[in-house]
């Protein structure tokens, strides 16, 4: 009879697991490159965050130690998180210790929830929270209606809670990154990644490539913050949109954009151009040069004339 019961309770447990298992699809990996011994880069789309590529836009990684792996952004969605997770799985059952958030846009954030159940620490720039918790409802709202309600019901918005004032070394067990929270550039909470093992260098949406650089912080910021990294040692550079590339000619090729839509800019001023005008033209020249250019070349122009008409 006890035999019996315990072999029934086995059968319930086992139809318990699968039901589980049937409910809970494992997710597909993410494509991932080892760009560097233990370093590994998903390159995200160069497109607008839609459905149909579950906001995967940015590019995303992960730093893989002795004793612990960093993740660096987490994705467009929640989905993708889930799958950057299980490229992780596939590589190494290292515990995943740190989320490191670049900053606070939906297509680098949105994935965090993924790395909740890991009992990972979220790290990010020491503004990162309050941007977070002033632009967080706005997103969930306005990405709704782009990814859908599928996609964003199980957004959630978490702020970091290991924060960066200047720089910070995060050990991962043989290996250490030092994090970098930077003056308003891109954003206002921008954070670089170094990782001294192999000098790559996660830069964030301080750095593009191929695709056009997007100002939602400040020109003159970004400019001299660009001037800093160009010092880091890097042997290689993770943009945050883009291919892995060598550091300073993605640097001067970002520096030559900005230059020429800070110089465009600060001409159609001194003639009283009209901020639509600086709009339509700004950095034109520019245009073969970039992906997504009709997509943000007109935002970065406004963003532009707001900052110099008052210098």
């Amino acid at each position: 009879m006890r035999v019996r019961r315990l072999l029934t309770t086995l059968l319930v447990w086992a139809g318990l697991a699968a039901l589980q298992c049937q409910a809970e699809p494992l997710s597909a990996p993410l494509p991932v490159d080892e760009v560097a011994p233990g370093v590994f880069v998903h390159i995200g789309a160069i497109a607008l965050m839609r459905k149909d590529n579950d906001g995967g836009i940015g590019n995303l990684g992960f730093v893989v130690g002795n004793d612990a792996v960093a993740v660096i952004d987490s994705g467009g969605s929640v989905r993708e998180g889930r799958r950057l997770r299980a490229a992780i799985r596939a590589r190494t059952d290292t515990p995943i210790r740190y989320v490191i958030n670049t900053h606070g846009h939906p297509d680098h954030v949105f994935g965090n929830a993924a790395f909740v159940a890991d009992g990972a620490t979220f790290v990010g720039h020491h503004r990162l929270p309050a941007a977070l918790k002033l632009r967080g409802p706005y997103y969930l709202e306005a990405f709704r209606r782009l990814l859908g309600d599928e996609l964003i019901d199980e957004v959630r918005i978490i702020p970091p809670t290991l924060l960066v004032d200047q720089t910070m070394t995060l050990d991962l067990g043989g290996r250490k990154l030092t994090l970098a929270a930077w003056p308003v550039a891109h954003s206002d909470c921008d954070l670089t990644v170094f990782d001294e093992t192999t000098a790559t260098l996660f830069a964030g949406d301080l750095s593009f490539v191929t695709h056009i650089p997007v100002i939602d912080g400040s020109l003159k910021g970004l400019l001299a913050v660009l001037e800093q990294l160009d010092k880091i040692p890097a042997q290689r550079l993770v943009p945050g949109h883009g291919p892995v590339a060598e550091p300073h000619q993605a640097f001067a090729a970002q520096r030559r954009y900005l230059q020429t839509l800070s110089n465009d800019t600060r001409a159609m001023i001194a003639r009283g151009a009209k901020l639509s005008e600086a709009a339509d033209t700004a950095a034109a020249s520019e245009r073969p040069r970039w992906q997504m250019f009709d997509d943000y070349n007109a935002r970065n122009a406004t963003a532009a004339y707001s900052e110099i008409e008052w210098e």
